[in-house]
């Protein structure tokens, strides 16, 4: 299993309980390496298997390079999961620059589809591959648009559901599914815990929500359990 972003909050919750159903792990990283190795240290110590790789997902050439380490690394991939994304500054439409677009873009949305493209040539059971899954981490935004606050942030993850409904069919004779799991507000780095609190009144139950949580709704998605799920996005959003 290969988790983009994979080095910190619903990235390596997910990698954690990965761990514990018997996959090795390919942490994903940018910028920080102690925390993917944290986390990699901690599968190491409770006897799983990971280890982590430095590329950034926006360019080509990294992405080539995080998987041919895995394909060095033996083993074939079964499961991608799409985590890696940014969340800019709080700010309005008529504010925001071309290289913040650009940013946010390249990575949530071009990152996932260049990822996606190297895991079907490895998955897919006519390139000669076993089959596998693909898992697209999108975001409650993508339903409500997040005005007044981040809505770049909100339309690459409205591209993701795209994505993951088009690529579901695309796929659907090749042995892979292809689902997305759209989180509310997580208490992760992404969210300042403050705002969360600020805020939970509008959420249905009232509070916010955790990695674990997140965590154990992707790892439903790719198990034997959702065999007959593709195309789906899953909200864990609190009902909101």
């Amino acid at each position: 299993m290969i988790i983009t972003g994979g080095g910190r909050g619903i990235g390596a919750a997910t990698a954690l309980l990965a761990s514990k159903q018997g996959y090795t792990v390919c942490i994903n990283y940018v910028r920080n390496p102690k925390s993917a190795g944290m986390i990699v240290e901690q599968i190491l110590q409770s006897g799983g298997d990971a280890f982590s790789v430095a590329a950034d997902i926006s360019i080509e050439e990294e992405v080539l390079k995080l998987f041919k380490i895995v394909d060095e690394r033996g083993g074939a991939l079964k499961v991608l999961i799409n985590n890696a994304g940014i969340l800019g500054k709080k700010s309005l439409v008529k504010d925001m620059n071309a290289a913040r677009l650009h940013q946010v873009f390249s990575i949530n949305v071009i990152g996932s589809f260049l990822c996606a493209r190297e895991a079907i040539r490895r998955m897919s059971t006519k390139q000669g591959g076993s089959g596998g899954c693909i898992i697209n981490i999108s975001s409650g935004a993508a339903k409500g648009g997040s005005p007044f606050e981040f809505v770049d942030y909100a339309a690459s993850k409205g591209a993701i559901d795209s994505m993951t409904i088009g690529l579901a069919k695309e796929l659907a004779m090749e042995g892979i599914r292809v689902n997305a799991v759209r989180p509310g507000i997580i208490y992760t780095d992404i969210h300042e815990s403050g705002r969360i609190d600020r805020i939970k009144d509008s959420i249905p139950v009232k509070r916010g929500g955790h990695p674990d949580e997140v965590a154990h709704a992707i790892l439903w998605m790719v198990s034997a359990e959702a065999s007959y799920v593709t195309g789906a996005i899953l909200d864990v959003t609190g009902g909101r």
